[in-house]
């Protein structure tokens, strides 16, 4: 199985930006990874070099010590004549020096006794080393020899080099060495030079377990940073988990919860400073809650209660305006008048009616399969008379598509009507272009006029109740203010969106999208909104 280190990482992301307490954790056990690291290498150096300047220290007094013990035995035979008391010095310093050496707990100690180079008279005694052939004398640079054989026209007594000593075992493996030169005089011989060569394998040794003891006392020191970072960090988190879904909760609507007030600490504190702040808000929650009840019933009972007056006032002035041929031309004015205010009055009266179930959610779809292409004809033949007197042309562009669609077909006639109403009046007797098109899962619905236009914060409250851009603006079809507002609450309604746009000086566009199925769900609109503008110049009339 292959490892997906892309789903890891981005797991991982997901984490470290979802999770406080998972950022707390990590970011105090790096923070302290390094440092343990930085520390704990530099003790490891600090006790590496001091073990190693200690051992030197310590071995360079011994072979300082076995120059001397050599010197004086060699000195001793200097009334001495013959090879064969020379040779038997020779041997008994050998032996004073492993002897020495074996006393003083240095085991593995290997020993050179090395005629130096360039000097007349005979070889005698040969050469000595603890180790048959020149694996000893290997191990002796030529660099250190140099420096030996000067050893008498220098201030230094004894000279000394780090080695790596090879495994006679292994021959792969090496251990630490140090080698030790320095230079003894032999009379009637001349000079020969004093290797002693060193296994440090026990201070590696030492330096390892020291090693050792400090990776694993810094991992365990790092986990358990780790463990109380996440033990401190869930103590600060938990309260601030248990607020945020505290907060969801009332934001839902469930005005009783609360956070749990324990001890007097800062987090009780802010427990506290929540709840009281939560409390405040639910009374004045309920408070407007009660008081846009009270309006409401207001609103409805009102309405209700002036329909019969309302009634009784609209066939009066039906008889008044059907007899106004009768009656002197001032008269005759004041019944016409009074006809189309009740009838404005009416119009207010229902939607005012309307909006008041939309609050109370007392609204019900009644949908039903509907071609909406006709539905839109039907709607602009209905208003072709009032654009008429503005001098403006409706047109109609439905390319084609999937036009029926389950929906309340009065509702959409009366965003329709609504819509064109605006347009008419707005658009300055240009042409009005009404656009239709639809996929699998949309259907949209644009009416375009080449108006004013509005601004942007126009367009910010053009849905906004009673709101008008222009109050002192003359009105052909004598809105009530309210139908932009009721047409999105029908928008909603079905789930689809009304959306406007606009500019001073080229016009607006109103786009309704409605899913094309019942409680169906959009994730985009048929029509850009503006629709392309190209149909409206080269058609003027497209009726699927």
């Amino acid at each position: 199985m292959q490892f997906d280190w892309r789903s890891w990482l981005a797991r991982l992301t997901h984490l470290w930006s979802s999770s406080l307490q998972f950022r707390t954790v990590a970011a105090t056990v790096v923070l302290s990874s390094i440092a343990v690291g930085i520390i704990g290498s530099y003790v490891s150096f600090s006790i590496g070099t001091n073990l190693f300047d200690a051992r030197r220290d310590q071995l360079l007094a011994a072979s300082a010590n076995a120059n001397d013990a050599v010197q004086t035995l060699f000195n001793s035979t200097a009334d001495q004549g013959g090879s064969t008391d020379v040779e038997n010095a020779a041997t008994d310093a050998f032996n004073l020096i492993l002897r020495s050496n074996a006393n003083a707990s240095t085991t593995g100690t290997r020993i050179a006794i090395l005629r130096s180079p360039d000097q007349p008279g005979p070889r005698v005694p040969a050469d000595l080393a603890s180790i048959p052939g020149r694996a000893t004398e290997l191990l002796v640079s030529p660099e250190l020899r140099k420096a030996v054989a000067a050893a008498e026209t220098k201030k230094s007594k004894v000279y000394w080099q780090s080695i790596a000593i090879p495994s006679a075992t292994d021959p792969t493996a090496t251990a630490p060495g140090l080698v030790i030169g320095s230079s003894v005089s032999l009379p009637g011989s001349g000079y020969y030079e004093l290797y002693l060569i060193y296994d440090l394998s026990d201070s590696q040794q030492i330096l390892d377990f020291v090693h050792s003891t400090l990776l694993i006392g810094g991992l365990a020191l790092i986990l358990l940073i780790g463990v109380v970072t996440w033990v401190i960090a869930r103590l600060v988190v938990a309260p601030i988990r248990v607020a945020a879904s505290t907060a969801e909760k009332l934001a839902a609507g469930q005005l009783e919860q609360r956070i749990p007030e324990r001890g007097d600490d800062v987090v009780a504190t802010l427990a506290r400073s929540f709840n009281g702040m939560a409390d405040s808000l639910q009374k004045q929650i309920v408070r407007l809650a009660t008081l846009s009840q009270i309006q409401q019933r207001f609103v409805s009972d009102v309405s209700h209660e002036l329909r019969t007056p309302l009634t009784t006032i609209r066939l009066a002035g039906d008889v008044l305006y059907d007899q106004r041929d009768t009656f002197p031309p001032a008269t005759r004015r004041t019944a016409e008048l009074l006809r189309t205010q009740v009838q404005r009055f009416e119009e207010l009266l229902g939607d005012l009616l309307e909006m008041s179930r939309f609050d109370a959610g007392a609204v019900q779809l009644e949908t039903e399969p509907t071609n909406l292409v006709r539905l839109v004809e039907e709607t602009i033949e209905g208003l072709e008379s009032l654009a008429a007197t503005k001098g403006s042309e409706l047109r109609l562009i439905a390319p084609g598509g999937y036009f029926e669609a389950d929906v309340d077909s009065r509702r959409v006639r009366r965003i329709l009507q609504n819509l064109l109403g605006n347009a008419i009046d707005h658009g300055e007797g240009h042409p009005i272009v009404v656009y239709i098109d639809s996929n699998e899962t949309a259907v949209a619905i644009a009416v375009r006029d080449y108006g004013i236009g509005m601004t942007t914060a126009s367009m910010e409250r053009v849905f906004d109740r009673f709101w008008r851009a222009d109050p002192s603006r003359q009105r052909t079809t004598g809105g009530t203010g309210l139908g932009l507002a009721i047409s999105l609450e029908d928008a909603a309604l079905h789930g689809g969106w009304l959306e406007v746009w606009s500019a001073p000086g080229q016009g607006s566009c109103f786009r309704l999208t409605l899913p094309r199925e019942r409680d169906g769900h959009l994730t985009s609109s048929p029509l850009d909104l503006p629709p392309d503008e190209l149909g409206a110049d080269s058609r003027e009339d497209d009726r699927a």
